[in-house]
């Protein structure tokens, strides 16, 4: 009988870590709730590369990993304590280490691109250096061959996205846009 890991406080940063996600505007460690997760199921397919930018624990992919089991998954969190926390969830629902990155990293400084479903909670304002990295972003998964989704809660990638994007979901919480892959664009 596995029992269910010790999570500790809430939003365990550091003090820097705090600082850099006050000073951008991310929201610290809020979960997008189950609508992202149930939602997913029609876009996540074995082949699927995600990305969860400014993951917090984790828990939001880890539950999509284990409900709709795909290729890999990169959890981007700027707090160390939290990933640690979300590898322990990971060993509690016994996904297999290498169907999960985790990145320690500033999602304004990261390495972006590579992923066929995204998944985000507002991660940093859109504004100053989070239009820069809003702006990043949208250019990456423009770059994408492969169909590209994305799950956007608190939606702020709307005004960055190219016009291959379409809006195909909201309901004032959670945003969805797809790209088709690039040999089924007209």
């Amino acid at each position: 009988r596995t029992s269910v890991p010790q999570l500790g406080p809430l939003a365990p940063y550091t003090a820097a870590e705090r600082q850099r996600v006050d000073a951008t505007g991310g929201y610290w460690s809020h979960a997008g709730g189950l609508s992202p997760i149930l939602k997913a199921g029609s876009w996540i397919h074995p082949e699927t590369v995600s990305v969860d930018i400014g993951a917090g624990n984790g828990l939001q992919a880890l539950l999509m990993q284990k409900m709709y089991p795909h290729s890999r998954c990169c959890q981007i969190e700027i707090s160390s304590a939290m990933v640690e926390i979300g590898c322990r969830l990971q060993e509690w629902l016994e996904i297999p280490a290498a169907r999960v990155e985790w990145r320690v990293d500033d999602v304004l400084e990261t390495d972006l691109g590579g992923w066929n479903f995204v998944y985000l909670y507002r991660p940093v304002r859109p504004v100053g250096p989070g239009a820069g990295f809003y702006t990043r972003l949208a250019s990456a998964l423009e770059k994408e061959l492969t169909e590209v989704v994305i799950f956007s809660v608190a939606d702020c990638l709307h005004d960055f996205l190219p016009e291959s994007f379409d809006r195909f979901y909201t309901d004032g919480h959670l945003t969805c846009y797809r790209k088709p892959a690039e040999d089924q664009r007209s």
